[in-house]
């Protein structure tokens, strides 16, 4: 099997660049997944947002947990709940920061700026993606917008060491909802698996990058030309994995269907649909296969005729 794809996104100012862009497409395309170094945020600040993530879980999290697992004994296999402590951030439209109970002012200035370095390269991107699909620049993040711009947050997550990891997962299988999912993961615990093939295959902890992959909703504005891939989080008997996953997701109201740029002389394959009916699918559908999701979509778009899509 082919390597797992990682991008130096410097080579993407020289005479390397269309080379890169090539990989890229091709992770798009065959992987669903890729990690990006050199990506214009600085070790330094990684180091920080570590830091203080792993300080806060420590503090404010960890016997939480430790108690919530007392409570469960894991003696038969648990497929109902995941080896993981969890909190969410909101950035966009309206920031939740201020809500979050227990985060230091360090901490909050510290994740709101690299919320904001975040934004600024998801949408960089998405250009890039455009440029690979042969969509005007700026497509994806328009098709995203809805009346109040994206919804961006980021689920802050430990794993931490599980005495019994073959019967429970750090996270269970499943496709991402939303657009486009930024990583920061920890780079000495390894545990994040995509399928490949029929295979599980390991995304590799690798110091001060940052891995990508397209969630069901660039699926379906590509008609299928990108695809979402299930993904999971093995539990480890040893140390504790730190994992910062933010969603560059479309607003609630957008509504989202294939590019008609895209699909020229091919059949519109997948639906059209307003991104907030989607998510309230998913959220019960979550750890299940993604095609009967978008088979529920068409079924609604047929029943409220959102409008038809005219082809290029």
């Amino acid at each position: 099997m082919a390597n797992f794809p990682v991008i130096n996104l410097e080579k993407l100012n020289g005479e390397e660049r269309a080379a890169t862009m090539e990989i890229i497409n091709d992770a798009c395309e065959n992987w669903g997944f890729f990690e990006i170094v050199n990506h214009g945020i600085s070790p330094e600040f990684m180091d920080t947002v570590e830091k203080l993530t792993k300080e806060h879980y420590k503090k404010c999290m960890e016997q939480k947990f430790k108690e919530l697992v007392a409570s469960k004994a894991l003696e038969t296999e648990i497929n109902d709940m995941d080896w993981e402590s969890t909190f969410h951030l909101r950035h966009l439209p309206i920031s939740n920061m201020a809500e979050i109970p227990d985060l230091d002012d360090e901490y909050r200035k510290v994740m709101k700026e690299f919320a904001s370095k975040l934004e600024t390269l998801a949408e960089e991107l998405l250009d890039l993606l455009c440029e690979n699909l042969g969509l005007e620049k700026g497509y994806l993040k328009k098709a995203f917008y809805g009346s109040k711009g994206p919804n961006f947050g980021t689920k802050v997550s430990n794993y931490p060491p599980c005495p019994k990891p073959d019967l429970i997962k750090g996270l269970r299988a499943h496709t991402d909802a939303g657009g486009l999912i930024l990583l920061f993961q920890d780079d000495r615990v390894s545990g994040l698996q995509l399928l490949k093939d029929g295979q599980w295959v390991d995304v590799p902890p690798m110091r001060h990058s940052i891995v990508i992959n397209i969630g069901d909703q660039l699926e379906v504005i590509t008609n299928g030309k990108y695809k979402s891939v299930m993904h999971r989080v093995i539990a480890q008997t040893d140390g504790n994995r730190m994992s910062l996953a933010s969603f560059y997701n479309p607003g609630s109201d957008a509504v989202i269907y294939p590019a008609p740029a895209l699909l020229g002389k091919d059949a519109q394959v997948y639906p059209k649909f307003i991104f907030d009916d989607y998510m309230k699918l998913y959220a019960g559908l979550k750890f299940q296969a993604k095609e009967p999701r978008f088979e529920a979509m068409k079924a609604l778009e047929e029943s409220v005729k959102l409008g038809p899509i005219a082809t290029a």
